[in-house]
């Protein structure tokens, strides 16, 4: 059984994102399909109830880290802590343009921090709810649903 990679810090807010812009519609009680945030692509994530999930996003294809997408849906399945007001600080933002302008997460994350401030959430508030998913993440040990 594969145990998801931790993924990147960034990911954690792309999901609050997500959920903010309205992108994750579930399909079902474990289904879900996931736009991304220039809606040109869609992302499948199906989960068995428990530890296993899978999503169709690059990240979880190709890197084998746990994706934005399936970190969105623990979120919202209440597995994963989520909070409104960092979500909403965090809508609209141009995830896709960010990453490809900037090239490295590190500096994407910077970005999101200034326009997350300029809505009224410090940077720090956003590193302590990301601290405490990514420990969630790393205690749950969530592996890869053979579909």
């Amino acid at each position: 059984m594969y145990t998801w990679k931790i993924p990147p810090r960034i990911k954690v807010l792309e999901a609050l994102g997500c959920i903010a812009d309205g992108r994750i519609k579930f399909v079902g009680e474990k289904e879900a399909v996931v736009v991304s945030s220039t809606g040109e692509r869609s992302y499948k994530v199906t989960w068995d109830g428990g530890k296993a999930i899978m999503s169709t996003d690059n990240g979880s294809l190709y890197r084998g880290y746990l994706g934005y997408p399936s970190i969105a849906f623990l979120m919202l399945k209440g597995i994963l802590p989520f909070d409104k007001k960092l979500a909403e600080a965090l809508k609209g933002i141009p995830w896709k343009k960010l990453n490809e302008t900037y090239k490295k997460y590190r500096i994407v994350e910077e970005k999101v921090k200034i326009i997350a401030k300029e809505r009224g959430v410090s940077p720090e508030e956003l590193d302590r709810f990301v601290a405490k998913v990514m420990k969630a993440i790393r205690e749950q040990k969530f592996v890869k649903l053979e579909v």
